[in-house]
């Protein structure tokens, strides 16, 4: 004799039941604990309504259990060890990094937890996975890994972990935070200029050959033990007898190139009528960066330049608008304070420092008198050679620019605490300029500069290039090698036709300008 098995009414009977269940909260309880509260629920009612006393005690445990089971979680917290390390440690922008997650309990064993890392929306989806991983090394730590990439530079913070834990029954639910986070550091990537180094008395490498004036005397320690084949009209007799053996002069040594790289790091150059209310990138992505196109063109430029200096062996020395330490705001500068960038490990240092940069809140208004063309654009009285103009009692150097009254304030930007830097390493090397929108006083401020370096050159970085084009006639005739570009300009371009921005010829007796620029 056949048995009926339940039919579609009993299946349909426990729909309504689970739907109510899937719409329950899961942060407490899982879907077994609320089914526990119900049926202990639904056992004290029938309890009271049939008298049972049965149905009372199985009632009370059935809603008790859960309850228990949340107390525990709460009271008892989860012990685990992580560690989180990225290949490489920084990466830059369009590139991608491996991180690499340890993950080890420091308690019994319980049952598999399901963790999920916290990472920034930018990266997409968070990775998730279980613990412990089902090849765990022989010390129980569970080994995970997983990669990143960014198209925009920052610092961003990976980790915690969240970790959701529940009680051997299944009944209960607890999230917990995991670890710490660790930054990332995302920098600029630099796009790579022209072939062609800044050249020269330079060599391929950047480096300079000077030849020394060699005296006989105690004080030339540029001397070496004699090698065959020296010539004897370069024995240096004084430290032949000191030594007790044949000593020669050197007479050439090796020089390393200088350069000076400011960058103007205002917000009101770079964010300015439409951009300043709608170009504004808050966050940048949970980077923490409030930044703008203009601005984003502007930090490739300097880490590009960067790069190009560098790798031809200069010695970089790398100011803001005030004549600081350019990366003196920067979060994640490995050394805020340095300035001056040489040798293995400058670029690194630069692109870190650069990688969570953000604009500066002059707090300025850009008055009527900033927008381009607005007044005539006057010629700087200082010439690129340093010489006074004609007729004039003023002497060469700063004193001259200290009687122009077109001159900022100390502390300004582009004034006194900016020159005055500059005139200390008059000459040493080209002086390159990464700029926002000036205005004329302010340009006329930076023209006087251009005879600090044995070159000039400015980029100037605006939305549409006609409104830096009184600016840029300024800085021309002060000598600067000059070019404006927009956001969308490509940087190597706009580099390459740079040496060709050639400043107007001058008028009467000015000296002409070095031609230590790009070729």
């Amino acid at each position: 004799m056949m048995r009926a098995g339940p039919g579609p009414g009993a299946a349909d009977g426990f729909r309504p039941a689970m739907a109510l269940l899937d719409r329950l909260p899961t942060n407490v309880l899982t879907q077994r604990g609320w089914g526990f509260v119900i049926a202990g629920g639904t056992a004290l009612l029938a309890a009271q309504i049939l008298g049972r006393r049965d149905l009372l005690y199985v009632g009370v445990f059935l809603a008790c259990l859960p309850a228990l089971s949340v107390l525990m979680l709460r009271l008892i917290k989860p012990r685990f060890t992580i560690e989180r390390s990225f290949a490489p440690s920084t990466m830059e922008t369009g590139s991608t990094t491996t991180v690499s997650l340890a993950v080890a309990s420091n308690g019994p064993p319980g049952p598999p937890v399901t963790m999920e890392e916290h990472v920034p929306p930018r990266f997409g989806r968070a990775p998730q996975f279980t613990f412990p991983s089902r090849n765990p090394t022989r010390d129980g730590v569970s080994l995970y890994e997983y990669r990143l990439r960014s198209s925009t530079r920052g610092l961003f913070e990976i980790g915690p972990v969240t970790a959701q834990f529940t009680d051997p029954f299944g009944l209960g639910t607890s999230r917990h935070l995991l670890g710490h986070p660790d930054p990332l550091v995302v920098t600029p990537a630099p796009l790579d200029l022209v072939a062609a180094p800044l050249s020269g008395s330079r060599g391929t490498d950047g480096t300079a050959a000077t030849r020394r004036q060699a005296n006989p005397s105690d004080d030339d320690v540029m001397t070496r033990e004699y090698r065959h084949g020296d010539s004897m009209r370069r024995v240096h007799w004084a430290a032949t007898a000191r030594h007790n053996e044949l000593m020669v002069r050197q007479e050439e040594s090796v020089t390393t190139p200088e350069a000076t790289l400011l960058m103007d790091q205002r917000q009101s150059s770079f964010s300015y009528g439409f951009n300043a209310v709608f170009g504004a990138d808050s966050g940048h992505g949970g980077a923490g960066i409030n930044t703008i196109p203009t601005f984003e063109w502007a930090v490739t430029a300097a880490v590009s330049i960067s790069a190009h200096l560098l790798e031809r062996s200069y010695a970089l020395r790398f100011l803001d608008h005030h004549g600081a330490p350019a990366l003196l705001r920067s979060p994640s500068a490995p050394f805020p304070g340095d300035e001056e960038f040489q040798g293995p490990g400058a670029l690194a240092a630069i692109a870190e420092g650069l990688a969570a940069l953000g604009p500066a809140h002059d707090g300025g208004r850009r008055s009527g008198s900033t927008a381009a063309g607005a007044g005539p654009a006057r010629r700087p009285v200082q010439r690129r050679s340093g010489s006074s103009p004609a007729g004039s009692a003023v002497p060469p150097g700063r004193g001259s620019r200290r009687e122009d009254p077109h001159q900022h304030d100390p502390g300004s930007p582009f004034g006194d605490d900016l020159l005055d830097r500059l005139a200390s390493t008059r000459h040493r090397g080209p002086l390159i300029a990464v700029l926002g929108l000036l205005t004329p006083e302010e340009a006329r401020s930076l023209a006087t500069a251009s005879g600090y370096g044995s070159a000039a050159l400015a980029l100037v970085v605006v939305d549409r290039p006609a409104e830096a084009a009184a600016q840029i006639d300024i800085l021309r005739t002060a000598g600067w090698y000059a070019a404006a570009a927009s956001p969308r300009a490509d940087m190597p371009a706009v580099w390459a036709g740079l040496g060709h921005s050639a400043p107007p010829a001058p008028a009467g007796p000015r000296t002409s300008i070095p031609q230590e620029g790009l070729r």
